[in-house]
């Protein structure tokens, strides 16, 4: 799971626990001019068994996904273990085309974004 937290005009992605493990990263920050669009994640498609290439991360199907993937010529940034928590940031001038990501409360992170100016 993630914790994000705005701070200024920065969005700040912290992954939690054994999640680190998994993922090999501890946190992302994002300026958020940078981000293009935050949305609930549909639980259906992220539970589509290809994520692609991974590298490096962890996948196992109906369990986790975490970690760096391509696919697609898209870089993303996953971290999800229940897809009906997940939210989707889309990213432009960053490492990262995507972040996927598990959140305690979805629809309270999209609304948080929503606030922020984006821009």
């Amino acid at each position: 799971m993630v914790s994000v937290s705005i701070q200024g005009s920065t969005a700040i992605f912290a992954v939690m626990g054994l999640h680190r493990l998994w993922a090999f990263k501890t946190r992302l920050e994002i300026p958020l001019a940078h981000v293009t669009d935050v949305r609930a994640a549909d639980p259906n498609a992220l539970r589509e068994w290809w994520k692609g290439i991974r590298f490096p991360g962890t996948h196992v199907p109906g369990i986790i996904c975490a970690g760096t993937f391509y696919k697609d010529g898209r870089r993303t940034f996953w971290d999800v273990g229940d897809p009906a928590r997940a939210i989707v940031v889309d990213l432009e001038g960053e490492p990262y085309q995507r972040l996927i990501v598990e959140v305690e409360n979805p629809a309270a992170e999209v609304a948080r974004f929503q606030a922020a100016p984006l821009t």
